[in-house]
């Protein structure tokens, strides 16, 4: 014993901080050593962007990787995608590199069925899910999305737009002397995480701050946490992802504080009127995505999911996809029409569109039918989506099939784990396929489709009316990218498309905003970008509303 103490002391004593340094530094090189050994080879046929695929062109991507991911995938696009080529652009340094399929093979990646290339992985791999949302398969509440959301979409509209009103006036305020000054990106967090949660939890404790400030601050940690993680080697992330999910933990503890009484009178009621109990016999339940989770739960027999705890956790996933995207897709689509052309009077256009529809459809609130006939403003808002890219590609696949998956048009083999994507951001700025494609033209699309509606009524054209329905920005194709494309694309798109259009349409009929003399530029930091969080609007309700 008194041995094994001196052995101890000595051990101790020769720990300096030098060497301790010195011991993680090499911890840490043999960790990417490994990382670098267990990632996916690519095939030396599929060319590269960035430095190259030997060890020292690996060493300076990773380096590189912050600051100049989006320029290799701007220079393999066209270098290669454009020229019919796959590329391979390299990753943050966990990650494997990326092959970025071009746009003419497009359907051919979207076709591969899921037990060879899955979507589901990818998005787990991108965000950590294992770590980031307490090792709980987020394919419950997307399969639950998929199968409630549409069907009572039109039934949400009249109380999304209360709070959509309810939201505004809270965030600008009743000023119609003075100009307010106000943070855009604060004003869209006020705004989205209500109304969004309107559908998701019901009123109304969609309303309480506190549970929103959770929700939000979930949201942002799993951004951060995601960046901080692709950056560490993968064989330290049970780790690293211990100490940085601790915000996670704390920001879901303060949200379930307050939805948990919500749940469990969910559950009690729900649970008694499925028992047959008399005194439910009249009982309707609030429809929301806790009662779509409750419901598909007894439907399938899951009786571990029917918790307070589980169900606010399920809610998690579904969150952060609708707050983090929709509060960006907001932000810039603000800063695109208040940096146009003050000549092409963007705003006033969208103010005059909603009004006369409203007036025409004779409705006291909007319906999914008014909706649509938004053109104007519909337009608005996918070219903002269209310009305004957040992130480098949304569309990924990750290559589970044990034998990997061929790519029979250009000869190369991509192995088990490899990453597949389409390059969002390229085929949005391509000069081929929109005239002038980095110009924020708000209304591109819907000239369009009223040329091809003006032309159906002189002539009846079917594929003319077909062309007009396609450019809506709920529909996808190969290029237009931003709900990714095929059988996966975004279920929550056409919520987002009325929740959107909602907010602009009551924001330009009751305030007046000052133009933008300059577009404050966003960062790119990887294959996303950092909006300007510091932009302020000057702002003030326009005379005469209520």
């Amino acid at each position: 014993m008194g041995a094994f103490t001196g052995i101890s002391v000595q051990l101790l004593e020769s720990l300096t901080l030098g060497r301790l340094f010195a011991t993680l530094f090499l911890l840490t090189l043999g960790s990417f050593v490994v990382d670098i050994i267990t990632k996916p080879r690519y095939p030396k046929s599929i060319p590269h962007a960035g430095n190259g695929d030997g060890l020292v062109g690996k060493v300076k991507n990773g380096l590189g990787y912050i600051t100049q991911y989006n320029d290799w995938a701007a220079e393999g696009y066209e270098k290669y995608a454009k020229k019919g080529r796959s590329y391979v652009i390299p990753a943050a340094p966990s990650r494997p590199s990326d092959i970025v399929i071009p746009r003419s093979q497009t359907a051919w990646l979207l076709e591969l069925p899921d037990h060879l290339v899955s979507t589901k992985e990818a998005h787990r791999d991108m965000l950590h899910n294992d770590h980031q949302f307490f090792r709980l398969d987020d394919q419950f509440p997307i399969r639950t999305v998929h199968k409630h959301l549409t069907r009572h979409l039109a039934g949400f509209i009249p109380g999304v737009e209360l709070e959509i009103r309810h939201a505004i006036d809270a965030v600008f305020g009743l000023e119609t002397e003075n100009w307010k000054s106000i943070n855009l990106w604060e004003a869209w967090l006020g705004i989205v995480p209500q109304v969004t949660n309107r559908v998701l939890i019901g009123t109304p404790t969609c309303r309480d701050r506190e549970f929103l400030d959770g929700q939000i601050g979930f949201a942002d940690a799993i951004v951060t946490n995601s960046f901080i993680l692709n950056m560490f080697p993968s064989v330290l992330h049970p780790i690293v992802a211990r100490l940085v999910s601790i915000t996670n933990w704390r920001h879901w503890r303060k949200a379930h504080k307050v939805i948990k009484p919500v749940i469990e009178k969910c559950l009690h009621d729900m649970a008694r009127k499925e028992a047959g109990d008399p005194a439910y016999d009249s009982f309707v339940p609030e429809e929301s995505l806790i009662t779509w989770l409750i419901r598909q739960a007894m439907a399938e027999g899951l009786s571990e999911e029917l918790t307070p705890e589980r169900i606010s956790k399920r809610l998690l996933p579904v969150e952060f996809a609708a707050i983090h995207t929709t509060v960006l897709t907001g932000h810039t689509l603000m800063l695109d029409l208040l940096t146009s052309d003050p000549k092409l009077n963007c705003l006033d256009a969208i103010r005059e569109e909603t009004t006369t529809v409203f007036r025409e459809e004779g409705e006291s609130h909007w319906t999914k039918q008014s909706l649509s006939k938004l053109h104007r403003t519909d337009s608005a808002i996918k070219e903002s989506m269209r310009i305004s890219t957040f992130a480098t590609g949304l569309t990924r696949r990750k290559v589970v099939a044990k034998e990997g998956v061929t790519n029979e048009q250009e000869g190369w083999h991509a192995p088990y784990g490899s990453f597949l994507m389409l390059n969002m951001a390229g085929t949005h700025h391509d000069a081929d396929l929109y005239e002038n494609p980095n110009t924020y033209d708000a209304f591109r699309f819907s000239r369009q489709r009223e040329e091809y509606e003006a032309r159906a009524e002189d002539v009846e054209d079917p594929e003319a009316d077909l062309k007009a329905k396609r450019l809506g920005m709920v529909t996808t194709s190969d290029s237009y990218l931003s709900f990714s494309h095929g059988r996966h694309a975004c279920p929550g798109r056409f919520f987002v498309a009325h929740e959107l259009k909602m907010i602009l349409a009551y924001l330009t009929q009751n305030y007046e905003i000052k133009h933008i003399a300059e577009r404050p530029q966003p960062m790119w930091i990887g294959q996303t970008i950092v909006p300007p969080l510091d932009v302020r609007i000057e702002i003030k309700r326009r005379k005469g509303t209520v």
